[in-house]
């Protein structure tokens, strides 16, 4: 088994009239997941409007914990507590950074990498700091590097980043706005 991190990411589409029983079901997932050794954050990215896939984020410290939780009872019987909630679900599973940018043969070059993990951090560094960069000043500076990568790191691992590379998939995948036509049947934006 590997010792690196685990990411397994699920996307869910949610059965017309349940929304508010699914979204009830998934807290109840995030937390059964957070009472497991190895379990390192969570999240749920909400779908763009005018669609109801959601996309569901589980980290684990390795492959041994992630397969605890997956072949766990407590985790059999809330996905049977699911059954109904949504429809066309599907997962993948990736370790390391490159969870965040796909298949070996389908990941962007690393300088289109960088640029997307730094344009998540950035913000989120920079409010951070807005927030409580006074409080933390009179800290040392090992203590304040400590406290803000300890609170930053899950919120950037388990929300941002993958946010991130979602809102800049196109780009990363080098596909231009017509390649949209092809794979949808829609086009990118509506030229009038």
């Amino acid at each position: 088994m590997s010792a690196e991190p685990v990411t397994l990411m699920v996307a869910r589409r949610v059965a017309h009239g349940r929304y508010q029983d699914f979204m009830t079901w998934l807290r109840e997932g995030e937390q059964l997941a957070a009472d497991f050794a190895g379990y390192l954050g969570s999240g749920v990215l909400a779908p763009p409007a005018h669609d109801n896939e959601f996309q569901i984020v589980f980290r684990f410290a390795d492959a041994a914990t992630m397969a605890a939780w997956e072949h766990s009872a407590s985790r059999s019987a809330w996905l049977e507590r699911g059954q109904g909630l949504f429809v066309q679900p599907h997962e993948r599973r990736a370790q390391g950074l490159d969870a965040w940018f796909g298949s070996a043969d389908k990941r962007p070059p690393r300088w289109k990498q960088s640029v997307a993990v730094w344009l998540a951090f950035f913000p989120v560094s920079l409010a951070f700091n807005l927030l409580f960069g006074d409080a933390l000043v009179a800290l040392p500076l090992v203590q304040r590097v400590l406290l803000s990568t300890l609170v930053l790191t899950p919120v950037m691992v388990c929300l941002f980043i993958p946010l991130s590379t979602r809102l800049l998939a196109p780009w990363l995948e080098g596909r231009r706005p017509r390649d949209r036509v092809a794979r949808t049947g829609k086009p990118a934006f509506d030229a009038k």
